[in-house]
């Protein structure tokens, strides 16, 4: 059985909490005692989900595109009112993009993932951290990856926004500081999610060969560094890069 960090009563926003990582996040929260609101742009899979953790009035949806700035910040909102504040941020949704090398990389490609993987991870942080703010508490955790510290080649939007949002973290971590709000970062390494159907088999079997564990991360390994990320007992620690790579990373 997972060890269960004390969440009782924190109210928590995860984006991408429809499928993978996020859900996955969203489960271990739940079974930790926090109550939440998954942001998601699939509604129909949104709602699967949400009938499925089967919680009650502990987990809310909300379809939302987190590219688009103003509906970040009403979807914030309305999550600080639903829960009278909010506690937890885990900035998850993200996709791949297509493979390719930087000179043929399609241009709407790469705004497309920039958009999505930082901008969108961006626009949380912005709209989330002054309710934290004013509670006087908060943890955010960003999902970055491996290929933000390395950069994987035929992959670099997806690289330079991953390494785009380690950096973001490090900047926000120090702004909050004084806050008691904790802003931190995990850099895994590849998952067997959805992201996989956006990729090339070559791809895929170069990640898997670049992890000295010889496998691929799981979701449930994801979501027990999260869960103690997000938890009061994380109470030094900010600005941070948490690795979950297998052994792959090297710094």
């Amino acid at each position: 059985m997972a060890n269960r960090y004390d969440l009782d009563g924190r109210r928590a926003v995860v984006t991408g909490g429809a499928q993978g990582i996020g859900r996955a996040v969203a489960e271990r929260l739940l079974e930790s005692g926090a109550k939440l609101v998954l942001w998601d742009r699939d509604q129909d899979l949104l709602q699967r989900t949400l009938e499925e953790l089967q919680v009650g009035d502990r987990a809310r949806g909300k379809a939302i595109d987190v590219t688009d700035p103003t509906a970040v910040e009403a979807a914030a909102a309305e999550a600080a009112q639903a829960w009278d504040g909010i506690d937890i941020l885990v900035n998850n949704a993200g996709i791949s993009g297509p493979n390719a090398t930087v000179v043929d990389y399609p241009l709407d490609a790469w705004r497309q993932v920039l958009s999505i993987d930082l901008d969108g991870v961006f626009y949380g942080c912005k709209f989330v951290a002054p309710y934290m703010i004013k509670g006087g508490y908060g943890r955010i955790v960003n999902v970055a990856s491996i290929a933000g510290k390395e950069g994987n080649p035929n992959a670099a939007a997806y690289s330079a926004a991953k390494a785009g949002v380690i950096a973001l973290t490090k900047s926000l971590g120090k702004e909050l500081a004084g806050h008691d709000i904790a802003v931190n970062c995990i850099t895994p390494a590849a998952a067997r999610t959805a992201i996989f159907d956006q990729m090339t088999q070559k791809h895929i079997d170069y990640m898997l060969s670049r992890i000295p564990r010889g496998r691929f991360l799981q979701v449930e390994e994801v979501a027990s560094m999260v869960s103690w990320l997000v938890s009061a007992e994380n109470s030094f620690t900010t600005g941070a890069v948490f690795d979950l790579s297998g052994g792959r990373a090297t710094y």
